[in-house]
């Protein structure tokens, strides 16, 4: 009978989490490479190159790939012939080496955990609690999947109770757009069909896990229903054009994952769960002998790729920009920001409308500044601020028109689209929306010189910084007449795409 340490499947946890902060698996590597290479979109092949050389740096410096360092989701199977040397519950295990890993001075994780989620939202400091998923099944050891789910992605999670004959690819790609670029692709989707509603979501997020086979799929042929929906909607989604980061493209999903459950007669239970660019997840096993080993991968696994500036990229003053400096911007320039860069988020906006309503004066003149919509990393020894990538910016679009209207907020820094409320009022302000890429948040972080906070400490990652920057690439995606990359770019390579089958 294996016996499992306390210790070590709490060190286990710990390591797997650290691991999967900075390195990306594998085959998820080959296959954005793979991606890089066939792409031909300008802008496209650019944010993808930005996320190969971050995914680099990441793991030559052990820093996190992307500023959302997650929500952990474990999957534990544990053997029935396993007895435990152990005096906190499973749960309580998983959790320490959750508490463990987010907490290493050496590599800080970004804790994005909020107690009360309908009340105070007050974040738990140390990542906790995760989600666990619990099996008991024959053997003598621990199996353990690790994962780290960032918001971005979570939130464009979908789910439906479709009737028995009604047609499931029709369904994911009606979904599809609804789901935006927030989601940062290309990446994965995870598919769960049958069960009960929980039981469809929990198949959709398990299938993520598996690695990156589509090609090997293609090569042999679909065996079932699940491997034939599989090929169907790798298709059919690249052929929507969306694109990476939602620029317009030949590649959105890197790999479509299905998994099927028995479901009632009288239902089709049916969920998407989309994996981001920050795809981070990894498998160990324990058999008694000591907390589970993971080997670092060769360095020579990824690509050497350099990002160049393009002839047209437009070198800008933060500090000296004026409203009609802006107004020149055209859709899909590359930007590269010097200067003074205020930042704010979900949990920030939302005290500043308040106070905006209530006709205080705000804790800092946004008058002709951009905001950037980031939730950084803590620093670690000389580093100025940890990875800082942009959050999804459609979350502000609440705040928006109240933002440029009474503030004299000049632009906004983001990741992915806007939406029709944000769009209008970034027409009706003549401002203008700047995209950063999702998933090279460490890539940005070195843009930024000097990070100070300037208000509303108590919020921890969601305080008001004032980032001072140099070079930091940015795309205009919201033009000041409103026009918006993500919708022209998917447009015109979805036509491109057409025209080639």
């Amino acid at each position: 009978m294996t016996v499992i340490r306390q210790e070590d499947l709490i060190q286990s946890v710990a390591d797997a989490l650290q691991y999967i902060s900075y390195y990306h698996p594998k085959d998820f590597i080959e296959a954005m490479h793979a991606a890089y290479q066939r792409e031909e979109n300008p802008a496209a092949r650019d944010a993808i190159a930005q996320i190969l050389i971050n995914s680099r740096m990441c793991a030559t410096g052990h820093r996190p790939i992307c500023q959302d360092t997650g929500i952990v989701t474990v999957f534990v199977h544990v053997g029935m012939n396993v007895r435990w040397e152990a005096e906190m519950s499973l749960d309580d295990m998983v959790n320490e080496g959750v508490r463990r890993a987010y907490t290493l001075p050496d590599n800080v994780l970004r804790a994005s955990v909020l107690a009360d989620p309908d009340g105070q939202r007050k974040n738990t400091g140390d990542n906790t609690p995760a989600i666990i998923h619990h099996k008991l099944v024959p053997g003598d050891t621990v199996e353990i999947h690790v994962a780290a789910k960032g918001g971005g992605s979570e939130a464009k999670s979908k789910f439906a109770m479709l009737n028995p004959s009604d047609n499931v690819v029709d369904w994911v790609l009606e979904q599809l757009p609804k789901m935006g670029a927030g989601w940062c692709p290309p990446g994965m989707l995870g598919i769960g069909i049958g069960g009960t509603a929980e039981k469809a979501m929990e198949l959709a997020k398990e299938s993520l896990l598996d690695p990156i086979d589509i090609q090997a799929l293609q090569a042999r042929g679909a065996e079932n229903r699940a491997e034939e929906l599989r090929l169907e909607l790798f298709d059919k989604v690249n052929r929507t054009g969306i694109g990476a980061q939602g620029l317009g493209g030949l590649t959105t999903v890197l790999d479509i994952k299905v998994k099927d459950y028995p479901t009632h007669a009288a239902n089709k239970p049916v969920a998407i769960i989309p994996n981001c660019a920050a795809t981070r997840h990894v498998h160990f096993s324990l058999d008694g002998t000591g907390a589970a080993t993971l080997p670092a991968p060769k360095i020579d696994d990824w690509p050497e790729i350099t990002w160049e500036v393009g002839e047209g990229v437009r070198r800008v003053n933060l500090d000296t920009l004026t409203p009609e400096a802006v107004r020149e911007w055209q859709p899909g320039d590359t930007v590269l920001l010097s200067g003074k860069l205020l930042t704010g988020r979900d949990a920030a906006h939302k005290r500043m409308v308040d106070m905006l309503s209530r006709g205080e004066p705000l804790p800092v003149d946004m008058k002709n500044r951009f905001i950037y919509y980031v939730g950084p990393v803590n620093p670690v020894a000389d580093e100025v601020v940890g990875p800082a990538g942009p959050t999804t910016a459609t979350r502000m679009d609440k705040f928006t028109r109240t933002m440029l209207e009474e503030t004299g907020l000049l632009g906004m820094v983001g990741k992915a689209e806007r939406g029709p409320l944000a769009i209008e009022a970034i027409r009706d302000n003549q401002a203008v929306y700047l995209m950063a890429v999702g998933g090279a948040a460490y890539l940005v972080a070195q843009a930024i010189k000097k990070a100070e906070v300037v208000a509303f400490d108590d919020l921890g990652m969601e305080a008001i910084y004032e980032f001072e920057v140099e070079d930091m690439p940015v795309t205009v995606a919201v033009d000041h007449q409103g026009t918006s990359v993500h919708q022209t770019g998917p447009a015109k390579w979805k036509e491109i795409i057409a025209e080639r089958v």
